[in-house]
């Protein structure tokens, strides 16, 4: 699982408990796309969260 290049959010894991609290694995996985920015004047792909994007944190390419 991609992880965002800016906060190094991934995917988080914990248990899904049904109605009868049995308890299996489950994994969230976090909005990361795949997304060109430009890194010193030069454009790069990586991996970013939608909440940075939002936040403004990287200039796209």
């Amino acid at each position: 699982m991609a992880k965002c290049a800016i906060c190094q959010k991934g995917a988080h894991f914990g248990n899904a408990v049904s109605h009868s609290h049995r308890r299996s694995n489950k994994m969230w996985k976090s909005n990361v796309k795949s997304v060109r920015i430009n890194v010193n004047g030069a454009a790069k792909r990586v991996y970013i969260c939608t909440s940075c994007l939002r936040s403004g944190y990287v200039e796209r390419a």
